[in-house]
């Protein structure tokens, strides 16, 4: 057994739970810890492929889905908070679609994510809210902050163009021809 887990005698066929020695049930998922949302993961794959296919210009969000097997709908969304987060602008048109809104150098990682995200946070609280009980005795919430700093900092000094210097070619995905039908 291990030092802090205690196996908790169950009914027969109840599904088994993990428990530490205070009681507290252990879900069976990964630990949590400091991590990207998808819609930030979805956010900088499009962004990394538009600055590495610049010279193609304006891509549709159903090409950038396509090609990276991301759900349409969502990817839409995130790319329109990208809009609004003046990272990228949206062409209209039949070559339509979006591009970066200035050059890659000039948009950081931290600029992505807060656009998709909103800020950057590692506690539940923050310097303008209070709610949380143990705020006027927390000895952790100073030193958190900083390292949120230092974390935004090193998002905010890596541009997208560095993170596309390095992207394999990917080839457009194939075009089927449509054929029109008259009656």
């Amino acid at each position: 057994m291990n030092g802090l887990l205690a196996s908790t005698p169950l009914p027969v066929g109840a599904p088994a739970v993990k428990m530490d020695l205070l009681g507290r049930i252990l879900s069976g998922r990964a630990p949590t810890m400091l991590r990207l949302s998808k819609k930030a993961d979805y956010a900088l794959l499009s962004i990394r492929h538009l600055a590495a296919h610049q010279d193609r210009g304006a891509m549709s969000s159903r090409e950038l889905a396509e090609t990276y097997d991301i759900p349409s709908e969502l990817l839409a969304k995130v790319l329109q908070k990208l809009v609004r987060g003046r990272l990228l602008v949206s062409v209209q048109g039949i070559r339509g679609g979006y591009a970066l809104a200035r050059r890659a150098d000039q948009i950081s990682v931290a600029d992505v994510i807060q656009s998709v995200d909103g800020p950057l946070t590692v506690t539940a609280c923050s310097d303008t809210d209070h709610s949380c009980d143990q705020y006027s005795k927390c000895n952790i919430r100073d030193p958190l902050w900083q390292i949120k700093d230092r974390i935004v900092a090193a998002l905010a000094a890596t541009s997208v163009a560095e993170l596309a210097a390095d992207i394999a070619a990917i080839p457009p995905p194939a075009v089927s021809p449509l054929a029109v039908l008259r009656k």
